[in-house]
């Protein structure tokens, strides 16, 4: 097992990981940017570093800084959490020559499946559903038309390196399609450094579901059941829950026979996601795999009682997964509301100084947070600041349960996007559970924000 872990992410993961390795007689070091010297993540870790300014690209984005900070401390592996590097090839192959130990898949898999338009052939060779499209990438304005022409519209354009909801666009017709494949690409080229787009099929009012997988270098695989991720904003997720209110036991079986099948396809090995789109008729779609832990990671491990993190450091350091399929159980339901720093009205940032905080608790709540009373909240990273999940028997009992830790969640001095979150949870359209990846657009359409 591991001597000593570098924590190469900030915020409520970082807190996230450094549990676990306490927890399991591991050592810990917080590489932290300057924005981030008084956070809990560098107050809660064996060791800390400062790696560069607030600015990402020149901390928590620099490899060699990272891997500097790693070296010093004698670390022997590394987390990258979520976001920044996690997903970064790159970066794990350097922590690889550097004989440390990234604790996520091979970079050859982060490639296969960090490209959507590969990854999607990839699927295809799996025997994995995907939404009609093109057969690659759009290499001329000729092919879009045609093959728009071919699956009928609306389409929607997406950038092959894309992910977070960027590089993306619907077409409805096709006066608009030439227009929005040039704004895509500027887009794609700008977020990403890479201008290539492929096309799909737009499904109307779908479902957003992804299966939670994980397996091990022993070529074991198994899957944690499902996740509803339909609630979300500009691609943005806001609210998940697990299981998915959409699937009946026949559904959930197909669903997650298609997860595995892909997983080992590829010989993946750590934790995974694999997104589907979810039509109306019960049709669902490979959409992307996250090759990486994900924000809503505990609502899955409030209904099976799995420790993401820590199957994941230990699928690092060469063990088989603790337990197989048959092990796996699935009980109650949870939901998790992600709680942003932003005004609930406008969704802009809201930066500044926490005067008062008061987090919610009581029987089947859990919070994820790096937050305290004092602390400052930089402007450099996303809005995030706490994860509010509960457990219950039902889905019923869990919504009433999120109504009350919601209504127990006081913070001053920022503004949080607690009370929209407590509207929609009142809301009769989420109550029915008849939801969509359209359910903001039309919710915040139909309510108003009392005045």
């Amino acid at each position: 097992m591991f001597k000593k872990i570098l924590i190469a992410n900030r915020g409520e993961i970082a807190l996230r990981i450094i549990r676990a390795c306490k927890e399991m007689g591991i050592r810990t070091v917080a590489a932290h940017s300057t924005a981030d010297n008084d956070s809990l993540a560098v107050r809660m870790a064996d060791q800390a570093v400062c790696i560069g300014p607030g600015e990402a690209t020149k901390s928590y984005l620099k490899i060699s800084s990272l891997i500097s900070a790693a070296e010093v401390t004698n670390c022997d592996a590394v987390h990258p959490g979520y976001g920044f590097l996690s997903e970064n090839a790159g970066f794990a192959e350097v922590c690889g020559e550097c004989n440390i130990t990234f604790i996520g898949p091979t970079p050859e898999a982060m490639r296969l499946m960090g490209n959507k338009s590969v990854a999607r052939d990839t699927a295809v060779k799996a025997s994995v559903p995907v939404v009609p499209g093109s057969d690659g990438p759009l290499e001329k304005d000729a092919d879009a038309v045609r093959f728009a022409s071919e699956i009928g519209y609306p389409v929607i354009l997406k950038a092959s390196a894309g992910g977070g909801g960027r590089g993306m666009r619907i077409v409805n017709e096709e006066a608009d399609l030439l227009n929005a494949l040039k704004v895509v690409q500027a887009e794609a080229g700008a977020a990403f450094g890479d201008k290539t787009i492929y096309m799909e099929k737009y499904v109307t009012n779908p479902r957003h579901v992804e299966v939670q997988i994980m397996g091990d270098k022993h070529g074991n695989a198994v899957h944690l059941f499902e996740r509803d991720c339909s609630i979300q904003r500009r691609h943005q997720k806001l609210i998940e829950e697990a299981p998915s209110g959409a699937l009946d036991q026949a559904l959930r079986d197909r669903m997650t026979t298609a997860a595995i099948s892909l997983v080992k396809h590829i010989n993946y090995y750590s934790a995974g996601t694999i997104e589907f789109l979810l039509d109306e008729n019960g049709k669902f779609y490979f959409m992307e795999m996250n090759t990486r832990v994900q924000v809503e990671h505990p609502v899955t491990e409030m209904i099976t009682d799995v420790d993401i993190i820590k199957e994941q450091i230990n699928i690092a350091a060469g063990h088989k997964l603790s337990f197989a399929q048959k092990d796996v159980t699935m009980y109650g339901h949870s939901i998790e509301c992600r709680v942003n720093a932003e005004d609930p009205d406008t969704f802009l940032p809201s930066v500044g100084t926490i005067k008062e905080l008061h987090l919610p608790g009581g029987p089947g709540v859990r919070i994820d947070t790096a937050v305290y009373q004092g602390y400052k909240i930089p402007q450099y990273y996303d809005s995030l600041i706490a994860k509010v999940v509960v457990h219950s028997p039902t889905r019923i009992d869990s919504i009433h349960r999120m109504r009350r830790a919601l209504g127990e969640f006081h913070v001053d001095g920022i503004k949080t996007t607690v009370p929209l979150l407590l509207r929609i949870m009142g809301s009769e359209e989420f109550v029915s559970g008849k939801i969509s990846t359209r359910f903001i657009e039309d919710f915040l359409k139909n309510n108003a924000t009392p005045q």
